[in-house]
């Protein structure tokens, strides 16, 4: 109908209308009629899009490694977008009239390539291999306007840089095998630098354990090395008490005996002065006696006199009448027999 149309976006689309060459209309959203023949549209989307990149990139020691990540992005500036880009929507008010709007991804990923390229060139294979978080700040860094107020590669192009991930920074397969097998060997030497510590750790424990039995052994046999000296020393003392008490016992057996001596001494010098006087008292008693008639001294012994005495008396009445008695014999040996038996 007379070329007219309607045009109606949604608000996550900058629209800018141009007519005759002068831009008419500017704003998100807009909805408008519209003569194609006369007014061109350029569609902005001002919504966050999404950038995912896989870049093969050499490290300073000659090794290659990919980075893959994702980048987001979005339209912040849409005229200055929108003078470098093509962004005019056909004559059916749908699609695109050129591929710019295709190649702003493409070129959001060549300038976070460059970045990372000139990051990852000054390193060696391990360091890049380390980057992670690293190259996060640093991208950031670079796509971002920084506090100078110096644009950004993605404020030159209109964008505003959303959000930067690095899923993964890996090396070649036969380079990831080689760091992999070295790994292993560090893992294994590690492994055995534990076992050789835990084994080293245990033999010091036995060692000290080995120690401390040694010394409580060697506490216990000092111990009983005093306990037997002190026995010893006891048993010498009780020897030496039991010598002393001997010695004690001796000397009083000594003395004993020497009081013993001196007491028979004493009487036997007695006992002979006792003697003695008794025999002279008995000299003089048979003396006496010697002076008595017999029949004195029959009276005598009838008046009971000491046995002893009368004793005497008798022996010297036998030595007296000693040779009648022989004399009787003799007279009875010349006898006739049978004189000799009636006797």
């Amino acid at each position: 109908m007379l070329g007219i149309q309607y045009y109606k976006a949604d608000p996550s689309t900058y629209v800018i209308r141009t007519a005759n060459g002068t831009a008419t209309a500017k704003g998100a959203g807009l909805s408008f009629f519209y003569n194609r023949a006369t007014t061109s549209i350029v569609a902005i989307p001002i919504n966050a899009r999404e950038a995912p990149f896989i870049f093969n990139l050499q490290t300073e020691d000659f090794q290659t490694i990919s980075v893959q990540g994702q980048l987001t992005y979005r339209v912040v500036e849409p005229v200055k977008t929108a003078a470098l880009f093509n962004f005019v929507l056909a004559k059916d008010g749908a699609s695109y009239i050129s591929e710019d709007p295709l190649n702003l991804s493409d070129r959001v990923v060549r300038v976070t390539q460059t970045i990372v390229q000139t990051i990852v060139q000054g390193l060696s294979l391990r360091d890049s291999l380390r980057l992670g978080e690293t190259l996060v700040a640093a991208l950031r860094e670079d796509l971002s306007s920084n506090e100078s107020g110096s644009p950004s590669p993605l404020a030159d192009l209109g964008l505003e840089l959303v959000d930067i991930s690095i899923g993964k920074i890996a090396p070649t397969p036969e380079t990831a095998r080689a760091l992999e097998a070295h790994a292993r060997e560090a893992i294994l030497r590690q492994a055995d630098d534990a076992i050789y510590a835990r084994r080293k750790s245990a033999v010091e424990r036995e060692r000290t354990i080995k120690d401390a039995e040694l010394q409580s052994e060697l506490s216990v046999q000092q111990k009983e090395q005093g306990i037997e000296v002190l026995r010893v020393d006891n048993e010498r003392d009780i020897l030496r008490g039991k010598a002393a008490t001997e010695r004690e016992r001796l000397s009083a057996r000594i003395d004993a005996e020497i009081e013993r001596k001196q007491l028979v001494a004493i009487k036997a010098e007695n006992g002979a002065v006792e003697a003695d006087e008794e025999s002279y008292a008995m000299s003089v008693r048979i003396n006496a006696i010697k002076a008595l008639p017999v029949d004195h001294i029959k009276a005598m012994a009838l008046a009971q006199m000491q046995a002893d005495l009368l004793m005497a008396m008798a022996f010297e009445a036998l030595a007296q009448n000693a040779n009648k008695i022989g004399e009787q014999d003799r007279r009875t040996k010349h006898r006739p027999r049978h004189v000799q038996a009636e006797h």
